[in-house]
């Protein structure tokens, strides 16, 4: 084309490259709460990254209210060492130049929630129930963590959705209240909670009414998030470096509702419609669950933040790992060739009327 604005460039995936452009000193590791599995593998971490690694280390104080690990010789060592934030108190932003998550899927999703701003790369390893979102077996984590370090790594830009929630009282009495801002790396949900009645929600679209809503509710998910309620409710899953917005009714009164994949970037309004019969309830990552009234909105739009994640092999090989692994996609049993069917094709073929009436003869 002679107008050199109206190509295209498409990223390649591949060439999304972990790059410190400093050497990590402060990391923060998470780990999966109530599960005694990863008390060891958290210990071990912990104390290899002090001893041998000479970084500094934070945890959540939680962690260091669980008396199986207190009570841990090998933990006391180190104990004193850590550092430690609470959530909803501390800022960790600027603080932290690596996070390494210990547990199932929940972990990454609760690493997302600390950071409603630049998130720093995450290394999750699979010690939960699901794990399609960590991909990393602990067995050799000192060689796999120090390939990360040394920047030997792929990363899967995740990208996440900020959600702002507009009460009409607020806009009445021009509150100073600042409105719900959150960042979620899954799903929103919208659904009708506890009322036996449909959800009846308008859908707007950069401020075009695109349809309402009859069902018991609406997801809107990030591509990472495709792979979550979103598949469990009837929609594709999407590869997580696709630049897009899931729409997914749930239980839809309605046949021909489908799913639907919008442009990363628009802007989708949720809002319970005038008419409804009840109100709406809508979470974020399954937290913060909160009523929806009527005259009430919710904003929604790809966030400019994303979740670097990073690879163990590289972004392809990794999602269809966990497709496989996890999901079991595709996995059925295989077509017998030709060879296995040749004696009952050749059976078969020989089995004429006239030879079949000649048996009988001999029979009788």
């Amino acid at each position: 084309m002679k107008n050199s604005a109206m190509v295209m460039t498409i990223q390649d995936p591949a060439s999304q490259r972990l790059t410190w452009y400093k050497p990590p000193l402060t990391v923060l590791v998470i780990k999966k709460v109530r599960d005694v599995s990863v008390l060891q593998p958290f210990v071990q971490l912990v104390n290899w990254l002090i001893e041998e690694k000479h970084m500094v280390v934070f945890v959540e104080q939680t962690v260091m209210d669980d008396t199986l690990l207190v009570n841990n010789p090998s933990f006391s060592v180190v104990k004193d060492k850590l550092m430690t934030f609470r959530d909803g108190k501390d800022d960790l932003t600027d603080k932290i130049d690596f996070i390494i998550c210990l547990g199932g899927d929940g972990t990454l999703l609760y690493a997302s929630l600390l950071f409603q701003q630049s998130v720093p790369p995450v290394m999750a390893f699979h010690l939960g129930s699901l794990g399609f979102l960590t991909p990393f077996e602990f067995d050799n984590f000192q060689e796999q963590v120090t390939n990360v370090l040394e920047g030997h790594a792929a990363l899967t830009l995740r990208s996440r959705l900020r959600c702002i929630i507009m009460r009409k009282n607020d806009e009445l009495s021009k509150s100073s209240k600042p409105p719900t801002n959150l960042l979620v790396l899954n799903e929103v949900v919208i659904d009708r909670g506890p009322s036996p009645y449909l959800s009846n929600i308008d859908l707007f679209l950069d401020g075009k009414h695109i349809t309402s809503v009859q069902g018991d509710g609406l997801i809107v998910s990030t591509p990472t998030g495709s792979t979550a309620y979103a598949v469990a409710a009837g929609a594709s899953m999407i590869h997580p470096s696709v630049p897009a917005i899931m729409v997914t009714p749930i239980c839809p009164h309605s046949l021909s509702f489908r799913p639907i994949v919008v442009p990363a970037g628009v802007e989708l309004k949720i809002s319970v419609s005038p008419d409804s019969r009840n109100t709406s309830w809508v979470s974020f990552d399954g937290r913060n669950r909160q009523e929806l009234f009527h005259g009430d909105s919710l904003r929604v739009t790809t966030s400019i933040y994303p979740v670097p994640s990073i690879c163990a092999q590289d972004q392809i090989s990794d999602w269809f790992d966990s497709l496989a692994e996890c999901l079991h996609w595709n996995v059925r049993k295989r077509q017998k060739h030709l060879d296995e069917l040749s004696d009952l094709t050749h059976s078969s073929s020989n089995d004429t009327l006239d030879s079949l009436d000649h048996t009988d003869q001999l029979d009788s």
